[in-house]
Parts: C-alpha cells; structure tokens; sequence
C-alpha cells in the first residue's frame, strides 16, 4: 500500500475571469506539505490569480480549494492564519526603517513589545541585514528589500507560503540568498507554493512543477518527469577547430546518431540519453584527432520542456491577468 504525504493545497477546477479575460480556466493543484512545489509559467499565465485564490485575496468563479484541509470560502479566516504571501512586489513601509516594519508586524500579529523586539532582531541577523536596521527601507537595494519582505512574511511562521515571482530583478547573489531562505523555511516545515517565470528557479527549487499556460496546467511532474518528457537527452561538443566541425558531424553521426549543427561554428549537439553511446562518440572524435574543448551529456532544460509543452519561450507576455492586482 502506497503512503502519501498529507496535502497542504488541494485546488480543484479554480476559474477566474476579469471582463472578457479569462485569467484561470479550470486549475487543479495537489501540494504536498513539507514540499516546494513550482507553478511555472510566462507573465499572464494566470499564476499570481491562483495564488490571490487561494489566498483568499479573491473568490474564484468557480471551483473549490482547501488550504491545511481549511476550505477557502467556508473557513477563509482560518486560512489566512496559517498563510503568508509574499508578492511580486515589496509591501514594507518604504518610511520606516527595517527593524521598525518587522517590529510593527510582530505587533500586529499579536507579539509582545519584547516577543516583537527580539523576533525582529533575529530575523534582521538571520537574513543579513541587521547592520541596515536602522535605515529606512526606501535606501535599501532591490535584494535587501527582497528579504526584509520575507522576514516581514514569517514574523510569525506560516504553515504555508506563497511566493510569487520573488526573485524578479535581483542580481544573481541576492537570488541565491532568496533560493537558500526558501530552503531554511521548507527544512523549518513549512510548505511553499512558488510562482515563477523562471525555468532555472522552478528546477533548483521545486520538489514538483505543474506548468501553466493560458490559465490552465499543461504538464505536471517532479523536474526530471518533465524534462524526461521531452524526449532523449543530448551530447553538447565544443570543438578546439571550428575548420573541423564537418569531419566532427560525420564521425559522430556514425557513432551516436543524426546530428545538429549549432550556430556556433565550433559546436554541435547529438541526440542521445545513453552515456556509454556518448563515451563511444567522444573517444571516436579523439581517435579521428578532432580536439574538442568541452562537452557535455545532459536532459532537455526546462526551457526546452516549455516550448515543447506551449509552442512558445516562457518569457512570452502573451494575455493580461492582473486586473486582480
């Protein structure tokens, strides 16, 4: 008998429409908790509606949801107890200084002026930045915000966290910080519900993905599922001549099989999901002394899973749903 992991989300047939735009057409969500679980999908997907639903920010049109086994509609109160959002955009006080947006949080949430104080501080520690604490939050960076954002999101821990888009604009170092929080808060027991555009957040992150596109999921599956769903893997080989690269083509495509040429004249790709067809390939090249200067074996990115799925890159805007905003 197989165990499943009680659900920290069951959403089922959600739709919302804003006028003639139909933001979400019929998502269904199973979210284990304790989990990452992604909603990937481009600007307009419909992903930040489905987080405002479950929410309890708006109601849907249709469908049922249950968050930590609380209805939305029934029991709305109950969920907003045990959830957090953080969204695309900063929702501190830009006129207060850091330390006084978690301390007047922590009040609000019904801590002591000393509980308040002293949850501050360590957050203010655990996300490194106590030393800008007394600054006001409008001087801050857009990675400092981030974080201050989130600290403000688990002032008081939340069973369940939603986290839309948040790493937008941030350089490559304060993402990294943003990824290991989310990590911190998930090994802490806490389930997170991460919305991104970002193929690279969503396969680093997300225990599993469902991929949505014009208001409904497409695909779901862990990242591997996914990319295994595409089809074969493939040989990246970067040669040291690019004069050698048709003598290169021939030899791999008897080894391996039908090759393409990359539009980097010193590369070329192979399909193949077989390692020991790969080495078979990599030592024909040596053996025929074409110098290569890398290569690798690799699954399909999920960039390729998306436009596999859709037809189109993830970064496409191609509808309007945040009306909602």
């Amino acid at each position: 008998m197989t165990t499943h992991a009680p659900l920290a989300i069951e959403a089922t047939g959600l739709e919302k429409s804003f006028g003639a735009t139909r933001a979400v057409a019929g998502v269904d969500l199973a979210v284990p908790e304790g989990a990452i679980y992604g909603v990937l999908g481009p600007n307009g997907a419909g992903k930040t509606t489905v987080i405002r639903m479950l929410a309890t920010l708006i109601a849907p049109d249709a469908g049922s949801a249950r968050v930590m086994g609380h209805d939305i509609h029934a029991d709305g109160d109950a969920v907003r107890g045990l959830v957090s959002l953080t969204g695309q955009l900063a929702s501190v006080d830009e006129e207060l200084t850091g330390r006084e947006n978690l301390v007047l949080l922590g009040r609000l949430l019904g801590l002591s002026r000393r509980a308040a104080k002293a949850r501050s501080q360590e957050l203010l520690e655990a996300f490194e930045i106590a030393e800008a604490s007394g600054r006001l939050v409008k001087h801050y960076s857009g990675g400092m915000r981030r974080r201050l954002d989130i600290a403000a999101s688990i002032v008081v821990t939340p069973r369940v966290m939603f986290l839309d888009e948040p790493t937008t604009g941030l350089d490559p170092r304060s993402r990294n910080q943003v990824w290991e929080i989310a990590r911190a808060l998930v090994a802490g027991g806490t389930t997170i519900l991460l919305c991104t555009q970002y193929l690279e957040e969503a396969d680093q992150l997300a225990d599993g993905i469902a991929v949505i596109d014009r208001g409904r999921v497409i695909a779901e599956g862990t990242p591997g599922q996914l990319k295994a769903s595409v089809g074969a893997g493939a040989l990246h080989v970067r040669l040291l001549d690019p004069g050698r690269r048709p003598e290169a083509a021939a030899v791999l495509g008897r080894a391996v099989g039908a090759v393409e040429l990359e539009p980097d004249p010193a590369a070329l790709t192979v399909s193949c999901s077989d390692a020991e067809r790969a080495a078979t390939g990599v030592a024909e090249l040596a053996r025929a002394g074409v110098g290569i200067a890398e290569f690798s074996l690799g699954q399909p990115s999920l960039d390729e899973v998306f436009l596999a799925l859709t037809g189109h890159m993830a970064e496409s805007d191609h509808t309007l749903e945040e009306q909602a905003s």
